[in-house]
């Protein structure tokens, strides 16, 4: 993640976040001839090329814009998409909750549209390697030109293996070999197995799942597995607060319920399940309550074929023009 400049003048093939006086956003990549266009007139590319970041251009009407150099958390939200997401503050939780460090061998399943792969990557450094798993061939595509697009070239140090998890990672990854595993998938408990097989004695494994029946259920998993310390999970909920003057009070939206996050560590071989001491309850479940928590009952929202092609096209194209970006 070295090749994206992160100060300095705008040159072509940067990406430019553009607000204008009444905050709305639009992120532009910066080509000679080219002009960014509105109702209310034209910014020409050439008049922001050269000026320093966090500059003030007017356009042809007279309309002010501030341009920055979008955050990797702008770049995420608006990216192009196949796949829902992983939101900032989940990804934040992800990387310090999993203690993702420079140089860690990290696995990553499923890839989506590349979000967590970004933020992986800034995280272990060039001397780690993402190992990257998915199973459809057009949210890999997208993934891949997302990150192209913010990085300015495909990283050296990360694969995307198309396949499922628990075929795919035996060939991939040594047993033994992996400091972290974070999985975003319908039915991680599937995988468990697999997984545990690559992980390190000491290293984590952090899910993210969507509903509460996945969680139950791969909580319930991780427990039989015997390899992994008792699961501990998360929900993080992020409240913006207004601070004008006299007027300070939250803001009336808030980004809420997004996902889980579940975290165990990996138990070195032989050591036995580790139970920690709790107070009885009605924990006991049958084959039944088992079958609410089945990928189909669970549910997977997927995406139109137009829809992810339009999308690999547009990450595609991003990914071209910063490419062509000239570094400093």
């Amino acid at each position: 993640m070295t090749r994206r400049r992160q100060s300095g003048p705008f040159v072509e093939g940067d990406q430019v976040q553009l607000t204008d006086p009444k905050g709305r956003l639009n992120t532009i990549t910066l080509e000679p001839g080219k002009a960014f266009h509105s109702h209310r007139g034209v910014l020409e590319h050439a008049s922001i090329i050269g000026l320093p970041d966090g500059s003030v251009i007017e356009n042809s009407q007279g309309v002010a814009y501030l341009a920055l150099r979008p955050l990797l958390t702008d770049f995420v939200m608006s990216m192009p998409r196949g796949a829902a997401i992983i939101y900032p503050k989940d990804a934040a939780q992800i990387l310090a909750q999993a203690d993702i460090f420079p140089g860690a061998r990290v696995i990553e399943a499923g890839v989506g549209s590349g979000a967590l792969s970004m933020w992986l990557l800034r995280a272990i450094g060039e001397t780690g390697h993402l190992f990257s798993f998915e199973r459809r061939e057009e949210f890999a595509q997208i993934a891949e030109g997302n990150v192209s697009a913010y990085v300015g070239a495909r990283p050296e140090n990360w694969t995307i293996t198309l396949g499922d998890l628990q075929d795919a990672l035996p060939e991939i990854v040594p047993a033994g070999t992996a400091d972290r595993a974070v999985l975003d998938m319908l039915a991680p408990w599937e995988c468990l197995d697999a997984v545990a097989e690559a992980l390190t004695p000491g290293g984590v494994l952090l899910v993210y799942v969507a509903t509460a029946t996945q969680l139950s259920r791969v909580a319930e998993a991780i427990r039989l597995t015997e390899t992994f310390t008792e699961p501990l999970s998360t929900e993080t909920m992020v409240r913006g607060w207004n601070v004008d003057g006299l007027s300070v009070r939250p803001d009336h939206r808030m980004v809420a319920h997004t996902g889980f996050l579940l975290i165990a560590r990996r138990l070195a071989d032989g050591a036995g399940r580790f139970i920690k001491a709790k107070r009885g309850s009605k924990t006991e479940y049958g084959d039944e309550d088992v079958e609410l928590w089945t990928p189909g009952a669970v549910g997977d929202r997927m995406a139109s074929a137009k829809r992810l092609r339009k999308a690999a096209r547009e990450a595609q194209s991003l990914a071209e023009k910063s490419a062509r970006r000239t570094l400093g």
